[in-house]
């Protein structure tokens, strides 16, 4: 855990920032000068030393021609601009291993998140060095796709809960602090898409690494939402199995196997009160089954206790 103190602004140290925002621009032309400046701002202000990369993904209007105008009022600002769009968690994977700041901080450039809050979340890491990350978790919810989003977040969210085995009040919140060094060896782990929040949330809790969870409120975005209901509903269910299957695959595969093998076991009791001597083949093949499956799981914990990292 690391143990730096944050050089504040005008320090002789100022070239080595102790914050990196990595800021994901994909179309955001109309307002992504407002969020560069609002957090720049709220930076300035705070005395921490930062530099804001501002990462264009393959942006198909003028993104990041605004950017590249703009840059000599914004010296902070680093741009880096793909040659081709590879998503949010790309973005965000990229953008962190080339980050100069111990304290990294990932946020959206569409106006949704309070990024003039990005100070608190940072002084959150520098005050209490057992967190190691914090993360804006919402209070309301403004996305597209409202009616359906609501209750297949909630149950996506209960299930990460029950295989972390702790509350999450918000499992995908783009706007979170972390330390750097604490993050680096789950950057490999992150998607290309929106799932990447959601991964590196349960890397920490799967880690036992302290995660706080600072309330926010979470405005309407500007422009069009990047968010497919199906699609991403979908990747996120199964990135939070494959996390947990990752870390912890007892969670997973155990209760199923075990539900089988139980069933089996009652199954062949009945079978035997009803015709002695005489086994179903389905019987068999459940408990059979349920065997199996925990066999998986034991061998696959095996993998993750045995597996350096």
């Amino acid at each position: 855990m690391s143990t730096l103190e944050p050089p504040k602004t005008g320090s002789a140290v100022e070239a080595t920032p102790y914050v990196t925002i990595v800021l994901p621009c994909y179309n955001e032309q109309d307002h992504v000068l407002d969020e560069v400046e609002r957090i720049t701002k709220a930076m300035d202000s705070s005395g921490y030393t930062y530099e804001l990369v501002a990462v264009d993904d393959c942006s198909t209007d003028a993104t990041l021609a605004r950017l590249e105008e703009a840059a000599p009022r914004f010296p902070h600002m680093r741009i880096r601009a793909f040659h081709r769009n590879g998503g949010s968690g790309t973005v965000r994977r990229i953008g962190t291993q080339e980050a100069r700041g111990e304290i990294v901080v990932w946020t959206d450039a569409d106006m949704t998140y309070p990024n003039e809050r990005i100070p608190e979340l940072v002084q959150i890491l520098e005050k209490d060095q057992t967190v190691d990350q914090v993360v804006g978790a919402r209070t309301t919810e403004e996305g597209s796709h409202k009616i359906l989003r609501v209750p297949a977040k909630w149950v996506i969210r209960k299930i990460a809960e029950k295989l972390a085995g702790q509350k999450i009040p918000d499992l995908n919140s783009g706007l979170r602090a972390f330390r750097k060094s604490v993050a680096r060896p789950y950057l490999r782990l992150l998607p290309p898409g929106f799932s990447c929040v959601t991964t590196i949330t349960l890397s920490f809790l799967s880690n036992q690494h302290d995660v706080y969870y600072l309330p926010i409120e979470y405005a309407k975005r500007a422009g069009k939402s990047k968010f497919s209901f199906v699609s991403d509903a979908y990747r996120y269910i199964l990135q939070v199995l494959r996390m947990v299957m990752y870390f912890n695959p007892l969670k997973v595969l155990m209760p199923p196997a075990l539900w089988l093998v139980g069933i089996g076991f009652v199954k062949f009791v009945t079978d035997m009160v009803r015709t002695p001597f005489y086994i179903p083949t389905n019987t068999i093949m459940i408990v059979l089954s349920g065997m199996l499956i925990g066999s998986v799981a034991l061998l696959a914990d095996l993998i993750v206790r045995s597996r350096g990292e």
